[in-house]
Parts: structure tokens; C-alpha cells; sequence
């Protein structure tokens, strides 16, 4: 029980999380298709918050959650458990003095891993990138999900299936097929899952997130939104930069005091090292222009702002932090 008691997790729901109409929509639809009884799947692009969704989530049905983060080196084992040495017990007898018997017997031990205690004591089953395992490792999921049995190994002491425990549930995240590292699920699996595509948050919640998690006033969460969403639409069929490059911005505006301006030559070099001239494939005469382009969009977005002050700055994180209003400006 030692092995199973470090692997649960406790989630509680996160003071500083942002809810904006659309994370309660996709968090709703979630929750509703999980309390029908259906396993559901976050897919989407790098920065698309499934992580997030599916820890906040979990947290909403209050039962303990068990984590897995998908790993092309998983066989079977890996999710349900295995032979993990073996047990040695002795007898010695000496009931009668003068007569000395010894008995002396081995056993093989099984030791349950994640999947299949989440699936004997009800609790979430949280599995990350699940498509970053092997397909036939993850085939031990077909009945669970469908019959809500787990096929035990021959190995395995006592029954050969496990009825799963009626509160279980499980979420499952994945990254698009083209990722590096990534496996394409088996159609079966799919099947049995309600799949939930997730694309870039919209403008709302981007800069509900960036202010949150920076303590920057709103108009200036909101410039630094405005110059990652058009940075990103310079690519084709581009996702970089993610809401990621927003928060990296901001916390590090926030604690330098530089202005939000295209005039402050601090806050240009901070967006050109966070940005970089690789997060859009963009090139003319075999030259890179995403500098150029940069140039122009800090100046469309950014005029001339009074510079930050340290303090002030500080002020608005310590702000952010007791729960202030996300949306004042």
C-alpha cells in the first residue's frame, strides 16, 4: 500500500485560477460527459492549457487523482504492475526438544502500478501525453474504458481481471500527431474517449491570464497579448509563441519596471530574447525578417507609456496575489 499512497495526488482548486466564459464552457462540457461515464481528451497544440484544464478539472470531482505522463520507453507493466522481486518466509519449529523442523518456502511478489490503483479504489486517472507512449502499451486500456475490466497478467497472484471500481474516471491529454515523439493512437482507443480539441485561449482569456500571473495593470497584460497573438499570425499553419511567451513578458516586465513602449529599449530586447527569430518561420531572400516585423508590431501596439516603477510594479503582483479583480483596468 506504500507504493499506491506516493502516487496519489490531492487537488484542490487553485486560488489564482483564471476562469473566463470559455474556460467554464470547455470545463463544463468536460465534467458533464465524465459524470455520463465517458473517459474525455484534451488535444491540442503545445500552450493550449490541457494540462491545466485537466488538473482543474480533476480537482472539480473532488476524488484523489493518479498521474501519468506518457513515456515511448512504457510497456504494459509500466500501467498495471509487475513482479517486483520475491518473498521469503521460514518456519522454524521446535515444539518438541529434541526434534528441530524447518520450513522454507518462495514466493513471487506483485506490486500494483498506477493504473490499475486508480482503477481498484475509484480515484482519476490523469494520463499526459498519453500518445507518447507505445499503442501496444497502451491496449491494456481498451477494456477498462469499454467493459470496465482489467486484464491482470498470468503472473499476477489471485483473479486474472479486476472489475473497475465505479468511480473511476479517466482524462486523457495529447499533443498533434506531427509533434516529435508522438505515437498515432489506435483508432480503438479513440473510440471509447470523447475527444475535446483545443485551440490558442481567446483575447479575453489570454489577458486575463497574463494579468493574473504578473500583476501587470490590464492595459499593459493586454499590449503585451496583442503583440504575441499578432506575432503568431505571421506563420503559416504557426502555434508558437503560446500564452507561455505572454507570462515570460510580463513577469519579467514586471520585475525589471521597464514601460510596455516600443520606445523603451529594455522592453525591446526582452520581446526579442522571449519571441526570438525562430518562433516564426518567416523569410525573405533567405533572410530572416521576424525582427523587422517585430519592430512594427511593438510600434502598433505599444506607444509611448509612462515607464514603470519597481514598487508600483510589485505592488500590482502583491495585488494580483490577494485575489484583485482581473478584468479592472
Amino acid at each position: 500500500m506504500m507504493q499506491e499512497e506516493l502516487t496519489v495526488l490531492s487537488l484542490d482548486r487553485k486560488p489564482d485560477f483564471v476562469e473566463t466564459p470559455y474556460i467554464e464552457s470547455v470545463t463544463q462540457r468536460a465534467l458533464d460527459y465524465l459524470q455520463a461515464g465517458y473517459p474525455i481528451h484534451f488535444c491540442g497544440a503545445a500552450g493550449t492549457g490541457k494540462t491545466t484544464l485537466a488538473m482543474h478539472v480533476a480537482a472539480q470531482l473532488g476524488r484523489q487523482v493518479v498521474l501519468l505522463h506518457g513515456n515511448d520507453e512504457f510497456a504494459s507493466s509500466d500501467l498495471i504492475g509487475a513482479q517486483s522481486g520475491y518473498r521469503s518466509t521460514k518456519v522454524i519449529d521446535n515444539y518438541i526438544h529434541s526434534v528441530l523442523k524447518k520450513e522454507e518456502s518462495v514466493s513471487k511478489q506483485w506490486v500494483d502500478n498506477r493504473l490499475t490503483t486508480a482503477c481498484k479504489y475509484g480515484f482519476t486517472l490523469i494520463y499526459d501525453e498519453f500518445t507518447r507512449s507505445r499503442p501496444e502499451a497502451n491496449n491494456v486500456l481498451l477494456s477498462i474504458l469499454e467493459e470496465r475490466l482489467l486484464e491482470l497478467p498470468s503472473i499476477h497472484l489471485g483473479e486474472s481481471y479486476l472489475q473497475v471500481h465505479p468511480n473511476f474516471c479517466a482524462i486523457f491529454t495529447s499533443n498533434p500527431e506531427e509533434y516529435a515523439g508522438v505515437h498515432k493512437s489506435q483508432d480503438a482507443l479513440l473510440d471509447r474517449m470523447i475527444t475535446i480539441t483545443l485551440d490558442h485561449h481567446d483575447l479575453e482569456t489570454e489577458v486575463a491570464i497574463t494579468q493574473t500571473k504578473s500583476g501587470l495593470p490590464w492595459k499593459h497584460s493586454k499590449a503585451i497579448v496583442d503583440i504575441v497573438r499578432e506575432f503568431r499570425d505571421l506563420g503559416v499553419n504557426n502555434c508558437r509563441p503560446t500564452v507561455r511567451a505572454c507570462l515570460m513578458l510580463s513577469r519579467i516586465v514586471a520585475a525589471s519596471g521597464c514601460a510596455v513602449s516600443a520606445d523603451d529599449p529594455d522592453f525591446k530586447r526582452i520581446c526579442r530574447d522571449v519571441l526570438g527569430p525562430n518562433s516564426v518561420k518567416v523569410s525573405h531572400n533567405s533572410r530572416a525578417v521576424a525582427f523587422e516585423r517585430l519592430d512594427e508590431i511593438l510600434a502598433k501596439h505599444c506607444p509611448s507609456v509612462p515607464k514603470l516603477v519597481k514598487g508600483e510594479a510589485a505592488a500590482g503582483a502583491r495585488k494580483a496575489a490577494q485575489g484583485s479583480s482581473i478584468h479592472g483596468k
